[in-house]
């Protein structure tokens, strides 16, 4: 087991296998600076090898859920070339990396909105795999308001998949911020509940994902991911057909079967 690090912008909890991690600038409204990207991005890295953290909750301190980047800490050393590369381009990679972190990682996230979740934090809430909305939530592209292109930390790609063409057309061509209950609307969210139910919702999923096999989670997730961006049905299929042969090899699907012929819920080896 990998222990929590000792994080300046972030508190992480450790609840039996799963990580409840806070977003911690709450004076700042959760606000990206390059100390926060620097944990995220550790903070996933770890995760890749820690098969002892199964499921992880991402949620903001305060009022919010993230205000986005914090201009103030984002744009300091703009233009400064280090190593031949601009000082910028460097500063931009550091932060998408969040977000190509939280895809790769062999853990889902439930990613708990509530307040504003504006440009940078929008991107985190789309990074994850579910998203439950508390009442208070607004979230927006607001890249594009800055004299930017709305198309940043995975924006572009995130979006049309989740909600299509049309409406992440509008939402980044505008930056007008969609509220909660549209957000259900157009499946950008799963649910939404009271900014105090937050928690007990999430548990839900939670208690229904540590009761599957850990490897079935796990390559859930990694075929998920493959399958929205395979090439065509057949290619989709072969990913399926060698994961499902990995876990039918498990004694998990042994207990599985026993456990449907038997009437009984299934113990898995987690």
């Amino acid at each position: 087991m990998t222990e929590a690090a000792n994080y300046q912008t972030l508190q992480v909890r450790k609840e039996g296998a799963i990580d409840w991690v806070n977003l911690d600038r709450p004076d700042r409204l959760n606000a990206l600076n390059m100390t926060m990207v620097d944990e995220l991005n550790d903070y996933l890295e770890r995760l890749m090898t820690d098969a002892s953290v199964r499921i992880v909750v991402l949620r903001g301190n305060g009022r919010a859920f993230c205000s986005g980047i914090d201009i103030k800490d984002i744009n300091q050393g703009q233009g400064v070339v280090a190593n031949g590369i601009p000082a910028d381009i460097a500063a931009q990679r550091r932060v998408s990396e969040v977000v190509r972190r939280m895809r790769r990682c062999p853990q889902p996230i439930i990613a708990l909105v509530h307040g504003i979740a504006t440009g940078g934090g929008f991107a985190l809430a789309l990074a994850a795999d579910i998203r439950i909305a508390g009442e208070s939530a607004r979230m927006n592209c607001a890249f594009i308001n800055l004299g930017l292109t709305s198309c940043d930390l995975g924006l572009s790609y995130l979006l049309p998949r989740i909600v299509g063409v049309s409406i992440s057309s509008e939402l980044m061509l505008t930056g007008r911020f969609i509220d909660a209950e549209r957000a259900l609307r157009t499946n950008l969210v799963s649910e939404v509940v009271p900014d105090d139910d937050m928690e007990i919702a999430a548990r839900s999923y939670l208690d229904e994902m540590t009761a599957t096999s850990h490897l079935g989670l796990r390559l859930t997730k990694e075929g998920m991911n493959m399958g929205i961006d395979a090439p065509g049905l057949e290619h989709a299929i072969a990913m399926e057909d060698r994961n499902q042969v990995l876990t039918i090899q498990s004694d998990n699907f042994q207990e599985g079967m026993a456990a449907i012929l038997e009437k009984r819920s299934p113990q898995f080896d987690q």
